[in-house]
Formats: structure tokens, sequence, C-alpha cells
């Protein structure tokens, strides 16, 4: 493996950048958030890469795409929405303390995004590079998962910034997720003087509920899991309308598959009631072979890196499913993603850009 020189990098410099993205707050489907901070990531990638950062405009917000030019051989994948909204930066404003970095979005993942931009800075030539960073991952990547399917296919390779697994493992597979909403319809009467007039939509949607559980197979990784549920109008009063959300995982293919059609089946319980669903497994499974070669270079870089297949999705579930070999968290080595406790661990911030900018070089003497 011929490997060209990566230079230093700073964890100071990486600091002061990570500050930057996470003093703009981007919650996800706040349009002028988002617009103030793509362009917070423009800056960053500029400042460090020079060339042009593009700002691709979509009814979820800006993404942002960089191309150092030459022949595209890897995309490095990011977002920049995250899941916390306006205020939280008041409240949990950023700070680096006992060797960690804390901040609304630090670990989800904008440390993510500064490491990988450092760790390409320090390497001399950067051609074949694309960054893509989008923003809506936090909300399904309805606007952004055709653009990223092209990049990937266009590059051949994807490197994923989401934060790493528990004890810093890069994330060797995921499940395939996704959310259905199963809405019922009933009928409204008065619940002391004639309730037999009325369709109880929810004691049909506590039928649903049981029938729904019981579509998991957690012993071959499918787990089905009713999360929101909502009823009525008024307590005399039997409920017309009900609805119900359910999150889903799945590690195969053909368990999407089976999931899809089972939601699709469901049937009422009680006579005159109306079921309606909506959803699909939206990010299809992320097979661990998809990520076995790229890690295997990982594991000849950084001996010590371990890999997991872990619960959540990504976009790398997308670039996965199309056949490109994707490695994923690579990102912030820390804990807490989406939560008041997120963190970030400073100490490994420049072993992790080193192992993007090794991997990138290894991809491209392939």
């Amino acid at each position: 493996m011929t490997m060209h020189k990566i230079g230093r990098v700073s964890v100071d410099a990486m600091l002061e950048d990570l500050r930057t993205l996470v003093e703009v707050e981007s919650p996800s489907r706040d349009l002028d958030a988002l617009r103030a901070s793509a362009k917070a990531v423009v800056g960053v990638i500029e400042s460090r890469l020079g060339g042009q950062a593009v700002l691709v405009e979509s009814e979820a917000g800006p993404h942002v795409h960089w191309s150092a030019g030459g022949d595209p051989k890897v995309l490095i994948l990011g977002h920049h929405d995250t899941v916390f909204p306006l205020g939280t930066l008041e409240r949990r404003p950023f700070m680096v303390e006992d060797g960690h970095a804390t901040g609304p979005g630090v670990f989800d993942m904008l440390g993510g995004l500064v490491q990988a931009i450092h760790g390409l800075a320090a390497l001399e030539d950067r051609s074949g590079v694309e960054i893509l960073v989008t923003a809506d991952e936090e909300v399904g990547s309805r606007f952004s998962r055709a653009l990223i399917e092209e990049r990937a296919l266009a590059c051949g390779a994807v490197l994923v910034m989401e934060g790493a697994a528990d004890g810093g493992a890069l994330k060797t597979g995921r499940k395939g997720c996704g959310t259905f909403e199963v809405s019922v319809a009933g009928r409204a009467s008065h619940a002391g003087l004639e309730p037999a007039a009325g369709v109880n939509a929810l004691v049909e949607a506590a039928h649903q509920v049981l029938d729904i559980a019981a579509l998991g197979r957690p012993d071959i990784g499918t787990t089905v899991t009713p999360t929101v549920a909502s009823a009525g109008t008024l307590d005399n009063v039997v409920p017309a309308e009900a609805t119900v959300i359910v999150d889903v995982r799945v590690e195969s293919a053909g368990e999407k598959e089976r999931i899809e059609a089972a939601f699709a089946a469901l049937a009422p319980h009680i006579d005159e009631a109306e079921i309606t669903v909506q959803g699909a497994v939206g990010r299809p499974p992320m097979p661990e072979s998809a990520s076995a070669e790229l890690f295997a270079v990982a594991t000849r870089l950084l001996p010590e890196v371990e890999g997991k297949a872990v619960g959540g999705g990504s976009d790398g579930n997308f670039t996965a499913a199309l056949g490109v070999p994707t490695l994923d968290g690579l990102g912030a080595v820390g804990g807490g993603a989406h939560a008041d406790h997120e963190y970030l661990v400073v100490d490994v911030m420049a072993e992790r850009a080193n192992l993007v900018a090794g991997l990138v070089n290894a991809i491209r003497d392939a």
C-alpha cells in the first residue's frame, strides 16, 4: 500500500472549528437556522481545504458539497442538522473541560465533520475526495437521499462521519429502520347515554398495538416498538380517532419486506372501525459485508480499533444498499447522542482525523 504523506493535525484548531459549528444552532426543519449552519460549514471547509464549497438548496435546507477535483474516489459523508431546538446552546454552551468537549451536536455529528476536514487538510494531495454534508439526516434524509446516492455511486467508496460506537468502535453494520403511523377511525357517541352507538377507536388501537408488538423477532434482530399513541377528545365521548406510531428496526432485506407487508395487512377487530397505515422501513439495512473491505484497511491503520454492528441508522444505510463500500462511525469518540450529556473525547480527535486521512490514501491507492 503506497501511502502519501500525512501532516500533523492541530487539536486546538479542531476545537476552534468545532466551537464555530456548535455555536450556530441547526435544528432539523428550521430553514433559517440551517442556512446559517450551512454557511458556517462552508466557511470551515474553505478555510481549511481551499476551493469552493457549494450550497445545494433543498426543501429541507441547504446541503453542502465540496470536491477537491480529479477522478472521484471517496465520499466523506455527514450532516449538519441536529435534534436540538433553538435555545439549547444558551442552556448548554460549548465547553471543553476535563478532556471532554460538550455542547449541542458535538458528538452527533459536528465533531466528526471537523475531524474529517482536518484529516483531509493534513494531506498534501486531496484529489479524488468529495465532502457532502446534508441538512436532513435526523429527519429521514428525504430531500438528500438522491444526492447521497448519486455521489456515492460516482465515488465508489463512502466514509461516514457519524459518532463512533461504544468504546470508540467503528460501525460495521446498521439495522434498517423506519417509522409507521397507524390511524384508526371510529365513530363518536356519548359515553354515558349511548356508548354502544359509537365505534371506539381507542379500543381498536389497543388491539392493534398488541398485534403490532407481536410482529417483532428480536432473535433475528427485528424490533417493532409502539412509541407514541393518542386518542379521544373528552372524558365522556367515545373516541372517534386514534393514532399509534411505531419504530421498526430490521437486520435483513427479507425482514423489511415481511414487516412492510404485515403493516399493510393490519385488519380491524371491531366492526365499522377503519385502519390506515403510512410509513415504511425507509433506511435499508447496512450489512456488515458492505464495510468488510474498508474495515480491514482501518484495522491496518489503527490495529486496536474494533468494529460493531449497531441498531441505529444513518445515511450509510443508503450507500451500502447500493453496493458501495461504506464504513461508518468514523467521527467523534464520545457518547450521549441526542441527550443533554452529549460529549466528545478530545484526546482521540487527532487519531481519528489521521484515520480518515489514511483511509482516503488507501482507497485512492487501491
